[in-house]
């Protein structure tokens, strides 16, 4: 989706029971030290994207600055906050079950509970109306103002709001806690433009607004100095950035100066919009050895006509264009993308061109979904929908034709070697999982004892659909 990220509606752990968290890694903040200690504890739970994660590492560095205290359950928190995603109807509903598990008079009852990111800036007011024990309700574009809402929960205010989508503001955020000590997330746009018909990204991130080169180089070499290898550039369409400084770069232009900045290993950037990928992108990842050989290219749908009713301003024809222009780069690209099923109005003939796209694109790695209707967008009302159990038809006969060529691209890497970042210890003993530069989850045995944020060589020796097994090379 335009604005959707490859993780959408999945419910991520949270950054209280991340590990990492309980290891007693340093805590990079962007800004400053954290105040002293003021006995105060909160719980931050994320659903979403990466932006949503990203954003839920703003957020604690904001409280960490302000001397709370992180803690690893719920139970133990003083304050709960829950980071929102909007994009499907079931991650909405997830929210709203989990605030019912804090109804006054109920074990977890008591305590200040705050709604942040796409449903609060979706819901607002309405929140409180539905959950009257909420106590906070704050979007994406306002967390810049958290210490003066949190100040007013303090001083007593039983209700407090944030909902500005202030183009001035987005990037403002006093401090950033890094959960992850080897790959660091860093917005350069947010919002979206393309009003797709289905998305409702427009309404709770606002325009899109880029951020200025000099300050996104400046945070990249914040982050080598603070032992960073790998860096992700996000936004809804991170390939629209438009540097609203004198300098004027391209995204192509960033990508390379980022790429290029001493002591970074690796560059990805996600999501990317079909209409603004170009051959300058290509010719970045050609020249930038860092720019890892990954690209997640949303469609949505293989069929022109329906392309047409979602506004997503290309064609298949167009789309096909730039899968053939990814797949001519001088070194293997790895494609991933994002497909709806059930879009109303789709005909059999629409879903078999989707089908069909499969087999041409020949995707590592595909997101899909059932269409929901989403409040403030023009599919809400359009007629022609599909009966659920239809829609789940379709998405079962997709997903498997994925997981077919996923299983055969993935054999096809058996005997190579790649370099993995290691980022944790694989679910089987013995073993270790990283990922490879083009985005693919390698599990390997090694002799060695800790391998945590290392790079490592990796002969592949078998795959499955969703990753590949090996050994280290010594």
């Amino acid at each position: 989706m335009a604005g959707e990220l490859k993780a959408v509606d999945v419910s991520l752990e949270s950054l209280g029971r991340n590990p990492h968290f309980a290891t007693g890694l340093p805590v990079p903040l962007r800004a400053g030290d954290a105040a002293p200690a003021n006995g105060r504890t909160f719980y931050v739970e994320t659903f979403g994207c990466q932006m949503n994660v990203h954003d839920s590492e703003k957020v604690a560095g904001v409280l960490l600055g302000r001397g709370y205290r992180l803690v690893e359950q719920p139970e133990a928190a003083d304050l709960i906050f829950y980071n929102t995603c909007s994009i499907r109807e079931k991650a909405a509903q997830k929210v709203f079950s989990r605030l019912g598990i804090h109804r006054p008079g109920s074990p977890q009852g008591g305590k200040i509970i705050g709604v942040l990111g796409c449903v609060a800036q979706q819901e607002g007011e309405e929140i409180f109306e539905r959950a009257p024990w909420v106590s906070l309700v704050c979007g994406s574009a306002s967390y810049n103002r958290l210490p003066q809402l949190l100040a007013e929960l303090e001083a007593g205010n039983r209700r407090v709001m944030g909902l500005s989508l202030d183009t001035d503001a987005t990037f403002e955020t006093e401090l950033t806690r890094r959960d992850n000590p080897y790959r660091a997330y860093l917005t350069i746009i947010e919002g979206c433009d393309k009003s797709c018909s289905y998305c409702v990204v427009p309404f709770t991130r606002g325009p899109e607004r880029s951020r200025a080169s000099a300050s996104v180089l400046e945070e990249v070499r914040r982050l080598v100095d603070l032992g960073y290898s790998e860096v992700q550039l996000l936004g809804q369409t991170v390939n629209s950035y438009r540097d609203p400084s004198p300098r004027r770069m391209s995204f192509s232009e960033l990508l390379s100066a980022v790429s290029g900045i001493q002591g970074i290993r690796r560059v990805r950037f996600t999501t990317s919009h079909p209409r603004d990928f170009g051959p300058d992108i290509i010719a970045a990842i050609d020249a930038c050895p860092a720019l890892c050989n990954h690209i997640h290219l949303p469609v949505q749908s293989g069929s022109t006509r329906l392309l047409r009713e979602m506004r997503r301003t290309y064609t298949r024809e167009d789309y096909i264009e730039k899968i053939v222009l990814i797949r001519a780069a001088r070194r293997p690209v790895s494609i991933t993308t994002d497909i709806i099923v059930g879009f109303p109005g789709e005909t059999e003939a629409d879903f078999e061109e989707t089908l069909s796209l499969l087999d041409v694109a020949q995707y590592d790695g595909a997101f899909s979904f059932k269409f929901s209707p989403r409040p403030h967008t023009t599919a809400e009302h359009l007629p022609g929908s599909l009966p659920e159990e239809e829609k789940g038809r379709r998405l079962s006969a997709l997903q498997e034709k994925q997981r077919q060529i996923q299983t055969a691209r993935n054999t096809a890497q058996v005997g190579r070697t790649f370099e993995v970042l290691v980022d944790s210890p694989s679910r089987r003993a013995g073993q270790w999982a990283g990922r490879t530069t083009c985005n693919r989850v390698l599990n390997f045995t090694s002799p060695q004892s800790n391998l945590l944020g290392e790079y490592v060589r990796c002969l592949v020796q078998s795959a499955g659909p969703n990753s590949l097994v090996g050994e280290q090379v010594i």
